[in-house]
This record gives C-alpha cells, sequence and structure tokens, in this order.
C-alpha cells in the first residue's frame, strides 16, 4: 500500500502555529469533506499557480464540520474523517494545510476580520482559488465577489473555478454523500476519482488477536458516512496486504437480535498479523444487493455463495 504520509506536508493546527513571515502563499479555502475531483482540481491550480511563482502552496481547511457547530441537528456524515482527509489533500502536492477549529468565536469572524487575520497576516496570500459557492464570515456574509474586492484592496488575486462534471453530474461532497447513502458506489466512485472507502480497525471479536486465522473481519464502530445497507463487492486492505472481498453491511435480520455491524469477508484469505489497533481500509467496489432476511440459514448460506461467485466474478473480469 502506498499511502502518502500527512507528515509530507507541514499542518498547522491553529494560526499561532503559522511562523511570521510564513508567504508568500497561494492557497484555497475549503470543508475538502472527500477530496473529490473537484477539490482535487482547485488544489492542484494552487500547486501548479505556486510553484510558478516561487510560493508556497497552502489548503485551509476546519475541524469540526462547520454544520456541527452551526446546525448540528443537519449536520451530514463525513466522507472522509479528519486525518483521513489531511491525508488526501496532502497527495495533491501542496506544501501546508491549516487546520482551523471551527468555533463560535471563528463562527462569528467578520469577514474582513477573517481576510486579514488568516489570508493577509498569517499566510501572505497572493493568489486564491475556489469555488463559486464559497462563502464565509459570519453568518456566510461573503462570497467570491466580496473576496475580490478584498484582493484587490490587499493585493491578492482570486481564480473562481467552475463545477467540475464527470459523466453529466456536477461533483459536490453533498453529491457524493447521495450517492455512498443510496450505495450507488459507481457514481461516487465517479466523483471521488477513486473507490469509496473507510479507514478504521477491526472491532475485538472472532479472529482478532495476534494472528487473523479466520476469513472474516468485523469493523470497530465508525462515526463517518457508510454506504446504504447492502452486501458489496469491497477490497480490504489490512496493514500493508490487500484483499478480496465481500462486505456486509446491516443488522443481519436473519439473525434476531444481531445489531448492526459492517462485516467483511476475505475470498483469497490466507492468515494475517491482526490486532485491535491494526489499520484497515475498506474500499466499497460495488453493491450486489440490498439487505435481506431469509427464511433459515440455509436459504443465507445459498445467497451468500451466490454473492461470494458473483463477486469472484467481478474481480476476475477487473484482474483484481
Amino acid at each position: 500500500m502506498n499511502d502518502l504520509s500527512v507528515a509530507s506536508v507541514q499542518v498547522f493546527r491553529s494560526l499561532g502555529e503559522i511562523p511570521a513571515g510564513f508567504g508568500p502563499s497561494i492557497a484555497a479555502i475549503g470543508n475538502f469533506d472527500g477530496v473529490h475531483c473537484g477539490h482535487r482540481q482547485i488544489l492542484g491550480s494552487v500547486v501548479d499557480e505556486a510553484r510558478q511563482r516561487g510560493a508556497k502552496a497552502v489548503a485551509v481547511t476546519f475541524h469540526p464540520h462547520p454544520e456541527r457547530v452551526l446546525r448540528p441537528e443537519w449536520a451530514p456524515k463525513l466522507l472522509t474523517l479528519t486525518e483521513e482527509r489531511l491525508r488526501l489533500i496532502a497527495e495533491t502536492g501542496v506544501d501546508a494545510v491549516v487546520l482551523l477549529t471551527f468555533n463560535q468565536e471563528l463562527a462569528q469572524l467578520p469577514p474582513r476580520e477573517f481576510v486579514t487575520r488568516v489570508l493577509v497576516k498569517a499566510l501572505g496570500v497572493t493568489g486564491l482559488h475556489e469555488g463559486g459557492n464559497f462563502r464565509f464570515g459570519h453568518r456566510a456574509a461573503a462570497g467570491v465577489k466580496e473576496l475580490m474586492e478584498f484582493g484587490a484592496e490587499f493585493g491578492f488575486a482570486v481564480e473562481v473555478h467552475t463545477p467540475v462534471r464527470v459523466h453529466g453530474l456536477e461533483v459536490s461532497s453533498s453529491a457524493v454523500r447521495e450517492r455512498v447513502a443510496a450505495g450507488d458506489m459507481k457514481r461516487a466512485r465517479w466523483m471521488l476519482g477513486r473507490p469509496f472507502g473507510v479507514r478504521s480497525t477491526p472491532v475485538r471479536d472472532r479472529g482478532v488477536g495476534s494472528r487473523l486465522l479466520v476469513p472474516t473481519v468485523n469493523l470497530a464502530p465508525y462515526v463517518g458516512l457508510l454506504p446504504a445497507f447492502g452486501v458489496y463487492v469491497s477490497r480490504l486492505t489490512i496493514g500493508n496486504r490487500r484483499f478480496q472481498s465481500v462486505t456486509n453491511v446491516g443488522t443481519r435480520p436473519t439473525f434476531e437480535g444481531a445489531g448492526f455491524s459492517v462485516e467483511t469477508h476475505i475470498l483469497n484469505f490466507e492468515p494475517v498479523e491482526l490486532t485491535e489497533e491494526t489499520p484497515l481500509h475498506l474500499e466499497f467496489l460495488l453493491r450486489l444487493r440490498g439487505e435481506q432476511k431469509f427464511p433459515n440459514s440455509d436459504a443465507l448460506k445459498a445467497q451468500i455463495m451466490n454473492d461470494v461467485h458473483r463477486a469472484t466474478h467481478y474481480f476476475r473480469l477487473r484482474n483484481g
């Protein structure tokens, strides 16, 4: 597995961590949930301009998601938790990420003060890249029009990017969330530019010890977004080993009181080291079917064999 470590970029978790005289920089500001194709286009432009101008390429983002502070009852489950989001942002080639704590103090910051405190004084921004629907400041009072006016005043240029479309679909974090929540992994993959996946650890269960000796792994409780209940062709990476798999997301209604789980059955299984802290990366490739209640365990076993057969065929067609 060739994951790029967040350590490959500077991560400033407050404005106070940014050294004096940090700029000049080219930046983009956003939540970047999912780091989808649209985000990567904007951040790629930031990197390209920074390289041309001998400046630093910077992504400014927030934790927690602003909706969790402003409208917690409407806050979405996220495509990427914070550390995974930082890892994906690092892959775009930026030099630094500023991870601002989104709290009431930041939420109430007037647009002008946000610009002067964050962009001008802390980052020495000379160029800014944003999507056309970008809003900022107290009550989201300002947009790209006001941002351009501030740019003219403080000496930074603003490039506004049009939405990215793939296969006729406009890419946005909310659109990807809708596809994932519906179990539509194909369209989610189009918009993300990669399979939708989650990073977690195993739940303490059978097979979790110093060595995994059975081909089933259960995901520990996960607070981010998961696909719709059902059975999926999946790919499970355990540490640095990748396996073909089939994953059930749901409550296993055939068994009374089984409860919710994300259970992955490895197809090309071989024993592997596994503890409660072992990192797992579970990618959802294709939804095979919705969750079903079967009349008995024999009917369930027959369906599982059919699921495995279809998953094996999927991997055979795609050479793994």
